[in-house]
């Protein structure tokens, strides 16, 4: 059986929040499933070793050089090469006509797709589950996993000295936004808490923003430097072993704390201008909003009224 899924949503996240369904589906069909994302969700950094995935096959239709998929003509190459992989089923997991047409013409003999024409306010997590329980009578509830081999996990203790005296921590400090990056300095009151009562280390993991660059380099420049490990440099392959090695992570909303809840790691979700659904969708995911607010959105911009007692309170929670 060959089954390709569809997901064309942007981001990491979003990929790692449909896994539960293409799991499902893996174990509904006995068999892994292929994906076909973007290439902004770097699915292959992070998906390489996980057992219901087959390949991986981007959708190359952004606006600098990955051109092949892109209008008519880019319809006809995304038809060839879907085509030539002889798949049995499809699950489309949008409401667009384009894929509808384009998996017919793929000659895939079975097709599922959303309620065509109906995209407007998919919700990210219901719009999959009910799509999976009305087509497939499949209860889908469980978290987003991402497996990785143990030995990898293993050489990284070495690699990066992790100890396991240690409560070894990962912040997640960086953001796709400037709007959920927190300020360095509510991490570095959360470094100074924490530290204060446990023997512990801190892996730092952004990326090369300018703007994530600063709130690391203040974090680095700090007195706590001595305890805090830069991973700006690694890429997201190299960072999954680091992070299974984690006793838990305190994550802005970016990729790593997806991830991060995803390895199986607790994670401390700081919510300043997402959804809060974003944060609180695994149950490895403790979400933390901002001070005066129900609940969180777009546009809260609430990233200075993230409260560092609170994420210190959080913590001790769940470390203990």
């Amino acid at each position: 059986m060959k089954i390709l899924a569809v997901q064309n949503r942007m981001g990491i996240g979003d990929t790692v929040i449909f896994l539960p369904f293409i799991k499902a589906l893996s174990e509904r069909f006995n068999s892994p499933v292929s994906l076909l994302v973007k290439k902004s969700s770097k699915a292959d950094q992070y998906l390489y070793q996980t057992n219901y995935i087959d390949q991986i096959f981007f959708l190359e239709r952004d606006k600098k050089d990955n051109n092949r998929h892109v209008g008519f003509l880019g319809s006809l190459n995304l038809i060839k090469d879907i085509k030539k992989h002889n798949f049995d089923k499809i699950f489309i997991f949008n409401s667009s006509l384009r894929f509808n047409l384009i998996a017919k013409f793929s000659k895939i003999p079975k097709i599922y797709q959303y309620p065509l024409f109906q995209k407007k306010e998919q919700h990210i997590t219901n719009a999959p589950r009910n799509f999976l329980k009305d087509r497939l009578k499949l209860e889908v509830r469980n978290d987003p996993e991402i497996q990785i081999d143990e030995t990898l996990v293993l050489n990284s203790i070495q690699k990066f000295q992790i100890s396991k005296n240690d409560t070894n921590i990962l912040l997640g400090v960086g953001g796709s936004g400037p709007t959920k990056r927190i300020p360095a300095n509510t991490f570095l009151n959360v470094i100074k808490k924490i530290s204060e009562i446990k023997k512990c280390k801190f892996f730092l993991a952004t990326g090369q923003d300018p703007e994530e660059q600063v709130i690391l380099k203040k974090i680095l420049d700090s007195r706590f430097n001595n305890i805090c490990k830069p991973l700006d440099n690694l890429s997201i392959k190299e960072i999954l072993p680091i992070i299974k090695n984690c006793n838990l992570s305190i994550c802005n909303d970016s990729s790593f704390s997806h991830l991060s809840a995803a390895l199986g790691v607790k994670t401390i979700t700081l919510m300043a201008d997402t959804p809060l659904i974003y944060g609180s969708y695994s149950s490895k995911m403790f979400s933390i909003i901002p001070d005066g607010e129900e609940t969180v959105t777009h546009n809260t911009l609430g990233k200075e009224k993230i409260n560092s007692q609170k994420i210190f309170e959080k913590f001790i929670q769940i470390i203990d």
